[in-house]
């Protein structure tokens, strides 16, 4: 075996059964790896932050890794916003760049860059090949780091890769989460125990169903508030489940909601701050007499800490809460972002999973699919726009007989527009749904926030996306995605309802 067949054997013995690609010269050793040996699945992105973005969408629904494989650094670079947002999700990825040949570097050839400092930004796990025999226990040790939480990234010089003589090694042993200790858990117990006005502020994996459940169990024990985090990675939501607070995105109302507490309780995020500076606001969003403990960390087991919090205070048995109302669908009155979210949450089916990127949109709305059936919710964890559409596509390919909804903004799939090719390609289940106003509108909510009253136009053509307008049903049809558009409630509630009654990629452009 040469040391691309190797590695690439190692990480199909360590269950990295999907590898998303860019590839490019310095790559192809191990594009010939993939086609000689079975049992990697390759997915083409037309943009690596579509590759990045697809990688983090499959991690957070297989909870396991994907590999990734970038060009160089000017590659890896194209994906680093949605690396940027895998890593705020603690999702395990392997990524695999490719370098050139160790002898050719000292020529400063065009794609010639600083490889090792263009990965550096982006994760605390990086390493570069050092041999072809090597290569192999690289890759498994990247395997076991990105089970941490981790981005793992491993450069791979071209030389290595077709250099004959290596093997491939045994998959790593990757060791259970750290728990939370018993210490921890006996003073946040007390801590509850004492408080008249305690949170439960939950992100993380403690998001989902039986996390969830054991933090209802703590509150029904001590009488404190569960909120989650403003945009977690995944949160378990719909009937039968419990139905919890959302701490709001904008600062003012996010500070309001929290300002009584006296207690705060941390769990598998950490404690909230104001996404940006405003003149003469707080960047911290918790009052200054609040207490702020830690109960477990991303990278710790959450949902045991929260079930032994639970024990320790000898709290009831997890009881069902009454099921919200579904929302009423309006029969008339303008095609709003509330009466698309009312569509959604009636038509949505089971165990569907929604990655949303809807911004201003949705923002008002999130609330009904509460009372949707049983589903997982995804979002935009770091904040860097263009993530919905591919996350969708890797959530797809993670668990293919779901139904794969995008709630997408129109400015932010520009960036990754591109995943709709792929889409198409595989014949994904995936449900696009295409807010089209027009407009960055989440950047003229923060211009007026940051005290410009009066925009000129040049400020506002900086925010518009008129002139010309986009048409989201051609650059879908010109991917291969089949698409129409909808401008009032009852062509979007039609539209929407065939949607989910059929298989493959799908495009609903809502003229707002």
């Amino acid at each position: 075996m040469n040391g691309a067949e190797a590695l690439l054997q190692t990480l199909i013995d360590s269950d990295v059964e999907v590898c998303f690609a860019n590839p490019g010269t310095s790559e192809m050793q191990l594009v010939a790896a993939i086609d000689k040996i079975p049992g990697m699945r390759p997915i083409l992105g037309l943009f690596e932050g579509v590759v990045t973005g697809a990688a983090d969408g499959y991690g957070r629904m297989a909870d396991k890794p994907a590999a990734t494989l970038l060009h160089l650094g000017s590659g890896f670079s194209n994906g680093m916003a949605n690396l940027h947002n895998a890593k705020r999700a603690f999702t395990p990825i392997v990524n695999i760049v490719g370098d050139h040949a160790t002898y050719h570097l000292p020529l400063d050839a065009p794609l010639t860059s600083d490889v090792p400092g263009h990965i550096a930004l982006t994760s605390d796990w990086n390493r570069t090949s050092e041999s072809h025999t090597s290569m192999a226990q690289d890759g498994a040790d990247a395997v076991a780091a990105s089970y941490q939480g981790r981005s793992a990234n491993l450069i791979v010089p071209a030389n290595y890769a077709w250099t004959e003589g290596a093997e491939p090694v045994p998959a790593p042993a990757i060791p259970a989460p750290e728990k939370a200790s018993d210490e921890t858990i006996s003073q946040i117990a007390e801590t509850l125990r004492n408080s008249d006005s305690a949170c439960l502020f939950v992100g993380g994996k403690a998001l989902r169903e039986d996390g969830l459940k054991a933090a209802c169990r703590i509150a029904a024990a001590t009488g404190a508030r569960i909120i989650s985090e403003v945009f977690p990675a995944r949160i378990q939501r719909g009937r039968g489940r419990p139905t919890i607070e959302r701490l709001p995105y904008l600062a003012e109302f996010a500070s309001d909601t929290i300002k009584d507490i006296k207690d705060l309780i941390v769990i598998g995020t950490k404690a909230p701050v104001s996404f940006f500076a405003y003149p003469e606001k707080p960047s911290t969003l918790w009052a200054e007499d609040c207490n702020v403990q830690t109960l477990a960390t991303p990278i710790q087991d959450q949902i045991a800490a929260l079930e032994a919090l639970a024990e320790a205070l000898e709290a009831p048995a997890y009881e069902a809460q009454p099921d919200p109302e579904l929302p009423e669908i309006p029969k008339e009155g303008p095609l709003t972002g509330e009466a698309v979210g009312a569509v959604i949450a009636n038509y949505m089916p089971e165990q569907a999973i929604v990655s949303d990127e809807s911004n201003t949109s949705g923002i008002f709305s999130y609330g009904y699919h509460d009372a949707a059936a049983p589903h997982d919710w995804m979002t935009l964890t770091g904040g860097a726009i263009g993530q919905g559409l591919p996350l969708a596509l890797g959530a797809a390919v993670a668990c293919p007989d779901r139904k794969v909804i995008n709630l997408q903004a129109d400015g932010s799939a520009m960036y990754t527009n591109q995943s709709l090719w792929t889409m198409a390609r595989e014949n994904l289940d995936v449900c696009v749904v295409i807010y089209n106003n027009s407009s960055y509108a989440v950047l003229n909510l923060e211009l007026m926030r940051v005290g410009v009253e009066n925009p000129g136009e040049r400020a506002q053509s900086m925010l518009s996306l008129n002139n010309p307008g986009l048409e989201w049903t051609k650059i879908a049809e010109g991917m291969g995605v089949k698409a129409s558009q909808a401008k009032t409630i009852e062509e979007f509630e039609a539209q929407f309802k065939e949607a989910m009654s059929t298989k493959g990629p799908r495009l609903i452009e809502v003229v707002m």
